[in-house]
């Protein structure tokens, strides 16, 4: 019997998911948001991180000066990066904003951009950095994440 279970666990433990993401139900619902308050990952694998992805298009990096431009070619980026890797936006962990003169206006806009993105949920845990400037005059957004790439 105790093999047996011990069998049991193991399977268990193989297919058990390897990312998890949480939203404790005593805190207020993230997801209109586009982030979960948690993610952890228990698995085999590897983190990859990645840089802060910027608005700038192509390899000349032309910047829009047009915030939700910006937003959708920083997170066309990010799924560039993670492409290179084969992994998907639900592979990403943690993901870090950073927005020049943040507003609720440029915050409802990357909540709608990061659903055309996280088409599927969990989204990743997340953290919002209003700043005054970016290193490049006319960055508007610049997009970090970590994210978990089991192994197969």
């Amino acid at each position: 019997m105790k093999h047996l279970l011990s069998i049991l666990l193991f399977i268990w433990g193989l297919s058990a998911k390897a990312q998890t993401f949480k939203n404790p139900e005593s805190l207020f619902d993230p997801t209109p948001y586009g982030f979960s308050h948690a993610s952890s990952v228990k698995a085999n694998g590897k983190l990859v991180y990645i840089s802060g992805q910027s608005g700038g298009l192509g390899k000349e990096h032309h910047l829009s000066s047009d915030f939700r431009e910006q937003v959708q070619i920083a997170l066309k980026n990010l799924t560039t990066v993670l492409d290179s890797y084969h992994l998907k936006p639900e592979n990403v962990m943690k993901v870090t904003l950073l927005i020049v003169d943040h507003s609720s206006e440029k915050l409802k806009i990357w909540e709608e951009e990061i659903r055309q993105t996280w088409k599927n949920k969990p989204f990743p845990a997340s953290t919002l950095i209003p700043v005054t400037k970016l290193a490049i005059d006319g960055m508007l957004i610049e997009v970090d994440a970590v994210a978990f790439q089991p192994i197969k």
